[in-house]
């Protein structure tokens, strides 16, 4: 159960009801927290973190983009994470990181002195059974009419809780009008990415998707770019037209829980074969890379020593 886990807070192992700020801290009431989401993946060598280097590289940089100082070094960073799992007895799940100013602050500027840093490590299907965790096999998706925000208003390449308002709302939207998934446009009116995940089309056995600039640098996304890469798939990453949604041969979402998630209908136009042979292929592909059963992607497992 989750009240069982235990969380790694500010140099020390807590209990997970005993992992508190206080609720006037700066980033609840500023939204100023960061945070990094990974995949915990049992392999025949044991537990392993999927492309742990390169979420914390994202973590300094969302970091440095809101002027946080963070308290731990980027080998502190390994170390936690691993010490965090192994105390938790989990081969499989999720990892939260969460970066944040836990100091009581009116002003809309986050205080002067550094950040406090938790890790959280759960297994989805035992901790939280009847969440958005469970997956389904097929699912669809609507264009919202909410827009990303544009990159000159605030920087979308930083994993900021505030930044994840647009994307709740914009679920909410979907769910409420019957489909599981948003899409939202950029406000040039072309595909962005869904409120936590990227958008993949294919269509003549090209696998496109999203060019960065207002959209997350997803490092699921790049895995599927170059794991497509790999198998000979042809990628393509530009400004899409909305159009394309209704003329893609596959659609799929990626995101850190769910690599490859197929998407059956997108408002309602029906994708007959789903999911479709790339998607397939991608999917089977990225199932044996986090199984250990890769050796040309070994470097993406961090093992938990």
């Amino acid at each position: 159960m989750i009240e069982d886990r235990i969380v790694y807070m500010n140099g020390a192992f807590v209990a997970w009801k005993d992992a508190r700020v206080h609720i006037m801290s700066h980033s609840l009431a500023r939204a100023s927290a960061i945070f990094e989401v990974i995949s915990l993946h049992s392999t025949p060598q044991g537990p392993v973190i999927f492309r742990l280097k390169d979420h914390i590289k994202r973590l300094f940089k969302s970091a440095k983009l809101i002027n946080m100082e963070l308290p731990l070094s980027r080998k502190a960073f390994y170390d936690k994470v691993s010490e965090t799992v192994k105390r938790n007895k989990i081969e499989h799940g999720i990892i939260k990181i969460v970066a944040y100013f836990p100091q009581i602050a009116f002003d809309i500027l986050p205080p002067q002195w550094g950040a406090d840093v938790s890790i959280f490590v759960a297994d989805p299907s035992k901790d939280s059974p009847n969440t958005n965790f469970a997956v389904k096999p097929m699912e669809s998706a609507c264009i919202s009419k909410w827009r990303k925000p544009d990159p000159q208003t605030v920087p979308v390449e930083a994993k900021v809780s505030a930044n994840y308002l647009n994307g709740m709302i914009a679920k909410m939207e979907a769910n409420q009008n019957g489909f599981e998934h948003a899409i939202m446009l950029d406000t040039q009116g072309f595909i962005a990415e869904c409120g936590t995940d990227s958008v993949f089309l294919v269509k003549d056995d090209c696998l496109m998707t999203a060019t960065l600039g207002t959209i997350l640098d997803s490092i699921t996304r790049r895995s599927i770019l170059e794991a497509a890469a790999f198998i000979g798939i042809e990628t393509y990453q530009g400004r899409l037209k909305p159009e394309l949604l209704f003329k893609a041969d596959e659609i799929f979402l990626s995101c850190a829980p769910f690599k490859v998630q197929p998407i059956n209908k997108i408002e309602e136009r029906k994708i007959e074969i789903t999911p479709g042979p790339l998607t397939g292929k991608l999917s089977a592909l990225l199932d044996r890379i986090t199984e250990g059963r890769e050796d040309h992607f070994k470097d993406w497992l961090y093992p938990v020593k």
